[in-house]
Order: C-alpha cells, then sequence, then structure tokens
C-alpha cells in the first residue's frame, strides 16, 4: 500500500490551493459530549485522505472545507444569500459542521462553493465525486445542472467539463432534501431519536474531490479471489467500445511482480498468482495492483488498487454440523454490533485516525468480526479492516419498504452497496434485512444477491423473520447466549446478544434516561458477566456447532450505553487484554470427546417413566424392564435450544441408560446437560449433579467427586430427574471429556 501515501500527499497538496485554504473564521458546534480528535479539525485539514484506495489516481482536489450553506423552503433554484459556512463532509446536523442545525421535510439545504481548477487538467474530462450525500441531491456547475441523483449511502459521479469556463473560479451548487422518516433507506436515523435510534444525517456526509481523467478511461475494476485456481478474477471497465484498447495488469508483493495478465477491457481476466498467500484476519495480506489502459504502447490511463486472497463459504465438521469456513476451515467469528455513529460528527468520523481507532480496539480485544450495523461507512473504513484483519458482515440500510417508491429506493441501494464493496476482502457476508424491519420479498432478494455475489455468504434476516433461505440462520437473544436450531444445509449463527450496560461517569450523552438490555452496577459486575456469557458462547461453539457470535456493542451511542467503549471513546469499560482471553477461549474451543452420546452427538436410546418410580430408581441393580424406551432429547417443540426427538410434556421425567467403558481417562470428564427446569444426575447411584432452574442451550457441568470415583471399566450407569413447573420444558445428559483450549 505503500504507492496510496504519496497520493494522499498530492492529494493535500491540491486540497490546499488558493481557495481551500484561504483564512475562515469557523467554529465547530458543541454536542453534548466531543471526541478527543475534535480538536484536531478544521477547514484545511477535513478528512484529507484519498477516499477511495481501490481506484486511486493520482491527480485530484479534494473538496472537503468550507462551502457557503443556506436551509430555505423548497425551491428551485437557489437562494440569493447563504445563511453561513458548513465544513463539509460533516452533515448539517453535526457539532463538526459548525452548523449543528436540523433538516425537515419541507426545505433544502443549499451548499454553494467556487473552486479554481488546475490548468493542466484542461484537455481531460473533470468528474465531481461524491462519497455519499443523504439523501435527494441536484448539481450545479456554473449555473448549469449537471445532474440529480437520489439515495443516502452510494457514491456517484457526474462530468462536469462541458459546464466548466476555465476563467477563473467555477461555481459548484449541490440542493439536498432529506425526508429521513420518509420510505428511504435510513437506517437508524431518527429526528425524535431516542432508545435505538439516533440523531439524523442530511447532506454531504462523505468526501467530495473532482479528478481529471482521460477520454477513454477506466471507470471501475472488479476484484473476484479465486483461491482453488489461484489468481484474481478481474474484469476492467472502459466507458468505450474502441477495439484497439487493452488493458494490462500486475499484481505485486511489495516490488515483485507476482502475476499479470493483459486483454480486452470490458471482459473477464485471470490475474494467475502462484502460491497466494491467503488474507485471513490472523494474516490479512494485501496484493498490490496497478492496471494500466494502452493503445498501442501508448499509456491511456493507469489506477492503483490492491486485493486480497480468500475463500468465505459453508463447510461440515467431523460431526456434519455446518460451519462458516474462510479458506476451507471452519472459523468461529466473534464480533461486534458496530453502529458506525460519533457524537461530534454523527454519521461522519471526525478523523480517518479516529475511524481506524475503532478497529484497532477490536483487533487489541480479539474480536475478529465487526457486523455493520444497517449503515454503508465510507471506503477508508473498509480499507482499515482489510489491512487490519478485520471481518466484516454487512446490513443493508433498512428502510420502512412500505410503497413501491420506496422497495424500488431500496433495491436501488442494494445494488449499490453490492458493487461499492464487492472488491474488499473484509466483506464476507450481506445482511438483507434486520429483526423483520422493512422485510418484502426475502426469497426474491436473497436469490438477486446470491446471483450478484455468488463470492459471499447471505443473511435472509439477522433475527426475528428470518425466510429459510440464504447462508444462515440468525438468532437475536438479549441478554442471552443460545444458538438457533440446528439445520442440515445453514450455518448457525447469533447475530446480536449482549447489550451489557454501564454508564461511563462524565463521558455519557446527558440523560435521564440512560439504557441498556441489561444494567451493570460497576466494571466489575461487567467484567463476571462478559467472562460468564463467553463461557457459554465456547460451550455453545463446541457442543451446539455454533459458528459465530455479534456481541452488542462496539461503542455507546447517545442515550444507548451498552458499549465496550464509552460514545467519545475515551474510556474503555473492559480492559482490552481482558476480553482478548475470553474471545479467544470462546474462539479457539474444539468438540469434545463423546463418552455418553446426547442428542448433539447421536442417537441416545433411554428407558424412562413419567409415573414417580421406587425410590432406587436411580441404582444400577434397579430394573427398568416395565419402563417406557425413547431417543433424546425429551420435551416440548419451541423450547430455546432444544432438539425433542421425544415428547414429554408432564411435570416430571425419570431417566436411565447404561453405557460401556474402556479404560479411557476420564478425569478430565463433564456431564453435558440442557435442562428445563431442575434436574438431579446420578451415575452409578451417586449424585453427579443437581442442576436447579433452567438453561437454554447445552452446558459442561462438574461431576461431584464421588459420583466420578464410581466410574468403571465395564457397565455403567447413568441416571437423571427432571422437574417442570412451566413454559418450555427439556431434558437431556451425556459425558464428554472436554478438549483443552487453544490460545
Amino acid at each position: 500500500m505503500k504507492q496510496l501515501l504519496g497520493l494522499f500527499l498530492t492529494g493535500l497538496a491540491f486540497a490546499c490551493g488558493s481557495v481551500f485554504c484561504a483564512p475562515a473564521e469557523w467554529t465547530p458546534g458543541r454536542a453534548p459530549i466531543m471526541t478527543r480528535w475534535a480538536a484536531q479539525v478544521n477547514p484545511t485539514n477535513a478528512l484529507p485522505e484519498y477516499p477511495r484506495p481501490q481506484l486511486v489516481r493520482p491527480d485530484w482536489r479534494n473538496l472537503n472545507g468550507l462551502w457557503d450553506y443556506a436551509i430555505r423552503p423548497n425551491a428551485a433554484t437557489p437562494p440569493n444569500d447563504f445563511d453561513g459556512e458548513l465544513l463539509v463532509p460533516f452533515p448539517v446536523e453535526s457539532a463538526l459542521s459548525g452548523v449543528m442545525r436540523p433538516l425537515d421535510s419541507t426545505s433544502t439545504l443549499w451548499y454553494r462553493r467556487k473552486v479554481k481548477i488546475p490548468a493542466d487538467w484542461r484537455g481531460r474530462r473533470v468528474r465531481l465525486q461524491f462519497g455519499a450525500v443523504d439523501w435527494r441531491c441536484r448539481v450545479y456547475v456554473n449555473g448549469r445542472e449537471v445532474g440529480q441523483h437520489e439515495g443516502g449511502y452510494g457514491r456517484f459521479s457526474f462530468d462536469v467539463t462541458a459546464a466548466l469556463r476555465w476563467d477563473g473560479a467555477e461555481e459548484f451548487v449541490v440542493a439536498v432534501t432529506d425526508p429521513t422518516e420518509g420510505d428511504q433507506p435510513r437506517g437508524k436515523q431518527s429526528r425524535k431519536p431516542e432508545g435505538i435510534f439516533y440523531t439524523s444525517t442530511s447532506g454531504i456526509w462523505q468526501t467530495a474531490w473532482l479528478e481529471p481523467v482521460p477520454e477513454q478511461c477506466i471507470d471501475e475494476i472488479q476484484m473476484t479471489p479465486d483461491v482453488e485456481e489461484e489468481g484474481l478474477r478481474l474484469r476492467v471497465a472502459v466507458g468505450s467500445t474502441a477495439e484497439d484498447l487493452r488493458v494490462e495488469a500486475v499484481a505485486l508483493d511489495g516490488t515483485e511482480v507476482v502475476g499479470k495478465v493483459e486483454g480486452l477491457p470490458n471482459s473477464g481476466l485471470m490475474v494467475h498468482v502462484e502460491h497466494p498467500k491467503l488474507w485471513s484476519p490472523s494474516t490479512p495480506f494485501l496484493y498490490d495492483l496497478k492496471v494500466t489502459l494502452k493503445r498501442g504502447d501508448r499509456v491511456v490511463d493507469q489506477v492503483s488498487s490492491y486485493f486480497g486472497m480468500r475463500k468465505i463459504g459453508l463447510m461440515k465438521d467431523q460431526k456434519g454440523v455446518v460451519r462458516i469456513a474462510l479458506n476451507d476451515n471452519p472459523l468461529f467469528e466473534i464480533g461486534t454490533l458496530d453502529q458506525g455513529f460519533w457524537p461530534d460528527g454523527l454519521y461522519t468520523a471526525p478523523t480517518d485516525e479516529a475511524l481506524r481507532s475503532d478497529l484497532e480496539f477490536l483487533k487489541s480485544a480479539g474480536f475478529n468480526l465487526a457486523r455493520k450495523h444497517v449503515k454503508i461507512e465510507p471506503d477508508r473504513w473498509y480499507y482499515w479492516c482489510d489491512k487490519l484483519g478485520l471481518l466484516v458482515w454487512q446490513d443493508m440500510p433498512s428502510g420502512n419498504n412500505a410503497t413501491p417508491d420506496g422497495q424500488r429506493d431500496f433495491e436501488t441501494e442494494l445494488l449499490h452497496m453490492v458493487k461499492d464493496l464487492y472488491n474488499h476482502p473484509s466483506v464476507v457476508l450481506w445482511v438483507l434485512f434486520n429483526e423483520g424491519w422493512g422485510e418484502y420479498d426475502a426469497r426474491r432478494l436473497t436469490q438477486r444477491l446470491k446471483a450478484l455475489d455468488p463470492s459471499r455468504l447471505v443473511d435472509d434476516a439477522s433475527g426475528w423473520a428470518d425466510a429459510r433461505v440464504g447462508d444462515v440462520v440468525d438468532s437475536h437473544v438479549y441478554p442471552g447466549p443460545s444458538a438457533p436450531p440446528p439445520e442440515a444445509s445453514r450455518a448457525l449463527v447469533l447475530g446480536e446478544f449482549g447489550g451489557l450496560g454501564l454508564v461511563a461517569e462524565g463521558h455519557a450523552w446527558p440523560s435521564s434516561h440512560n439504557w441498556a438490555y441489561r444494567m451493570e452496577s460497576n466494571s466489575q459486575v461487567l467484567s463476571k458477566d462478559y467472562l460468564s456469557m463467553m463461557q457459554e458462547v465456547k460451550s455453545l461453539n463446541a457442543l451446539q456447532g455454533l459458528s459465530a457470535v455479534v456481541y452488542t456493542q462496539t461503542t455507546d451511542v447517545e442515550t444507548e450505553c451498552n458499549g465496550l467503549l464509552s460514545y467519545d471513546r475515551e474510556v474503555t469499560k473492559l480492559d482490552p487484554a481482558f476480553l482478548r482471553s475470553a474471545n479467544l477461549s470462546a474462539r479457539n474451543a474444539e468438540a469434545p470427546r463423546v463418552i455418553v452420546e446426547d442428542a448433539l452427538s447421536g442417537a441416545a436410546e433411554w428407558a424412562y417413566t413419567l409415573k414417580s418410580p421406587e425410590a432406587d430408581w436411580f441404582k444400577p441393580a434397579f430394573s427398568d424392564a416395565g419402563w417406557l424406551r425413547g431417543v433424546a432429547g425429551f420435551g416440548t417443540p419451541h423450547t430455546p435450544g432444544a432438539i425433542v426427538i421425544t415428547l414429554w410434556n408432564t411435570d416430571d421425567i425419570w431417566m436411565r441408560r447404561q453405557f460401556v467403558l474402556g479404560t479411557e481417562k476420564l478425569s478430565d470428564a463433564k456431564l453435558e446437560v440442557h435442562h428445563d427446569e431442575d434436574a438431579e444426575v446420578y451415575l452409578n447411584g451417586a449424585l453427579a449433579a443437581k442442576l436447579p432452574g433452567f438453561i437454554t442451550h447445552y452446558d459442561l457441568f462438574d461431576i461431584l467427586p464421588d459420583a466420578a470415583a464410581t466410574l468403571k471399566p465395564g457397565t455403567n450407569t447413568i441416571a437423571v430427574h427432571c422437574h417442570q413447573t412451566t413454559g418450555g420444558q427439556y431434558i437431556d445428559a451425556g459425558l464428554v471429556v472436554p478438549a483443552p483450549p487453544k490460545l
């Protein structure tokens, strides 16, 4: 990635031209809390980095900085006077815009900026680029409309060449309207923020820039790693049908050329990379890529990029459980729900360092995943995920989708999301809908997503409204954790859980209604409960085949205080070293060695009765000849975490079975039990465990010493009693030797 640094500096040089760096009286607004990076933001350095790391050009002009702004009742023409200056690319509602004013559904936000175009750009096409504008915009150059765009998340551009005068400063005007709470995709934005919904964003909220391109140029590149074929599948889009154009692509490992291909633009090419270094969270290796458009020996256009070689898919483990696999190896994913909000910039991080810092925290804390929640970030967020090695589950921002127009907007932005983020190796799964918000035609849209991008996994619905399509079955449980019922062809994931809250005094959004899914009294209790959750996750990983969990959440957001970091990122509520230890233990769980089968590991038949038996029913010599016979587990359908094979719907059940031991070592053996409700387990007539209450998953329990001492080569007996009072019910038990942890 070394070539990017020089290009960023080039962009800074352009940005600091006479117009952009002119002295100005500007001060930010003051949000209830601010991040430490806010003090670094001023009109001369607003997000100066090149905004599109996978299609880099040497010439560009950053348009971030001060623009005149005005908010007026909706009108078709710009105002004659403006209200002041706004710092782009911070949304008008944010403190860092310097404005902090809401935009209502009946008003237009106008931007105006005068820019001198470098003289040596003349003779080339000049494109005006926007990372994102929320929501509908019209763009004018020197009074001439050059284009319109709808959508709050996709990047877009206009060719403004014909509107330029080349006789001094060119005037750029942008008009924005944003219903916010209409039917367009908006994620968690709200004009009345409370609970899980936050302050809305309007206007330009990602970098705006200008760049010159030749008449015939590289418009886009699409990169698909093919691990089996040891190469990168490449398509270079060129907006020309000229037959004499050729494309050359060169893959680099540092300065060493490791792959090269030549061919036609707008066609499928393969850059072979012998013995490729595979990208993963532990080894996030990236190759550089140079793509050149040629006519004969003459270079017409050239861009720089990068790619990672990785494969994401599903596979069955040794027990036949479907797992998520990276590069053909099962990888347990532990991540956080990542909202992407900032107290001072709202949708826009104050600086690139701030954007990166959240990801560095997650890596240091032992997470290997971020679920980007109903928001799409600037390209540089995904660049840092690529570079640091963090898997991404990418949500489609939600909308009401209640009208044909709303559904059209949703699907348009869905296509833009896939196209814009397609090349990032970190993105491994698309989340179509969240918790049924605006869900419609899930089967059709899932199939469409899989057709658009067969190289990634698709989650049709994270939580609640599963249409039973896609690659994963995803549940939400607060606080949890638990696992969804197993399926034959989809991996099991827990898309949200946790939500343990702690108010960071002095660093919390001022409110009398700070909340979380479960409030904790202090950091010691929070640590204890987090560790307990991760121990349960470890069990769900090893025993029930859970492939991934997503903890809520990375940071506090406004009144929601269940983040691992405070909203201003000043307070780390749990030590990263502690988190890393807990997370790595859960991630590296292996399946235990089965001694006595249960429903997780086989088809275990038990003798059982629903009538109170004689007092010595649990002893080895007792005869169960008159009891019923059934296969575990025993219970009622829909009990959380249950695998019901034999119906049990009475108050009590008594169960017995025999098993045969050899000379295997059993000093580390544990009981594997799922009980709802009170259970007692006996081994060879001795009480092995007394388990009050209920749990929602299989878990491991220590065997009481007197019972452990009875285990012997030859025939042994296990007996179980379970008592039920209300709600769902379930019982199953086995005996296992857990695998040692790998750290």
